[in-house]
């Protein structure tokens, strides 16, 4: 792992992961309002709360992995075993791995 690469955020609480991703989603959304952007334009875009932390999760896999991206079925894996690791985060897995494969294919 890369010395200034976070930490693995595997074992943190889901409470604690989605406060992290809370405070990155405001920054955005501060940043984004800041250069005049409406809000009304850009919400649907930003991901959800889970999906930030899916995201999260997922990078530190990739992080973990030495940087290498996964392939389809290793991303396939990463996801389901975040979606068992946070059961509440499962809706959020499918959703995303839903987007990855239209992304794909």
């Amino acid at each position: 792992m890369h010395p200034n690469a976070p930490g693995p955020r595997g074992r943190v609480s889901l409470e604690a992961l989605r406060h992290e991703a809370r405070t990155e989603l405001d920054t955005v959304i501060f940043e984004r309002c800041l250069d005049g952007q409406d809000p009304w334009e850009f919400m649907d875009e930003l991901p959800t709360v889970d999906e930030l932390v899916v995201y999260l999760l997922r990078a530190d896999a990739i992080t973990a992995n030495d940087g290498q991206l996964p392939t389809p079925t290793r991303e396939y894996r990463v996801l389901r075993q975040i979606a068992l690791d946070h059961p509440p985060l499962t809706r959020a897995v499918w959703r995303l791995l839903g987007r990855f494969r239209a992304e794909a294919g």
